[in-house]
């Protein structure tokens, strides 16, 4: 009786991803984000007409990983530069890789208008609630109660307003053909967001719109947890603010 033999993969490096070692923290959330990115790429053929737009912030230098054309922008500024990009070389595939502060505080007007025109890029949003390079400092994402270094006794809605759920709001905008949330805590969670992030960049392509994914991210540096309990966090206390899944997709 003839026997079937298992297709067998290799587990390798996306060739979208440069062979160099990482600078982040212990169980920072930026290096899984990054592999994904380079996956989907990978997976769509578009390495050599994709260009990143990397902001201020802890993946200030996410250029240094990515193998493929990127560009650092002012702080707040990324979806402005990106649109300009996009304009000019509409049939590359452009992205902006941005965290809660450069995308939800001082580039809230950028990123709203951005998603408000329908530009036809792609925001990657790594959300860890927390300023990451410059102290740990609140950011608009910071839960409700959370410590950082300017609210140490914790977050309060009366002095520090809400957690500001920029993917919700962005959702509510006709410019906007894809709105998803996705987590990075497990290998099954892991998977859903690759396919969410695959799905904004495959709208892209479709030119539908502004896509967004937003992926809570943990930073055990500034929470002064472990990485352990940084995803348990995550699992436990961050998604009863900021709920998985997708929320808008244009068919």
């Amino acid at each position: 009786m003839e026997t079937k033999t298992k297709k067998k993969f290799l587990f390798k490096r996306p060739v979208s991803l440069k062979p160099v070692r990482t600078h982040y923290c212990p169980g920072c959330g930026h290096g899984i984000v990054h592999r994904l990115i380079a996956e989907v790429i990978d997976t769509l053929g578009v390495r050599e007409r994709t260009i990143g737009v990397v902001p201020v912030g802890c993946a200030c230098i996410a250029y240094e990983y990515f193998n493929f054309d990127s560009t650092e922008s002012p702080h707040g500024r990324t979806p402005a530069v990106a649109t300009g990009i996009k304009r000019s070389l509409p049939n590359h595939v452009v992205f902006t890789y941005q965290g809660d502060g450069d995308l939800a505080a001082i580039g809230t007007a950028e990123t709203l208008h951005a998603a408000n025109r329908g530009e036809n890029i792609t925001i990657i949003f790594v959300n860890n609630g927390v300023y990451g390079m410059t102290g740990g400092q609140m950011a608009p994402t910071t839960l409700t109660g959370q410590k950082t270094t300017t609210t140490p006794n914790g977050r309060t809605p009366k002095n520090d307003g809400y957690p500001l759920k920029i993917t919700e709001i962005l959702s509510s905008l006709d410019g906007v053909c894809y709105a998803a949330r996705g987590l990075i805590t497990s290998v099954a969670e892991i998977k859903k967001s690759r396919q969410m992030i695959l799905k904004a960049f495959q709208m892209q392509l479709k030119c539908a719109g502004l896509s967004i994914v937003e992926l809570l991210s943990s930073c055990p540096t500034y929470w002064r947890v472990t990485p352990l309990e940084a995803k348990n966090w995550i699992d436990k206390k961050m998604v009863l603010s900021f709920n998985p899944g997708v929320l808008k997709e244009i068919k």
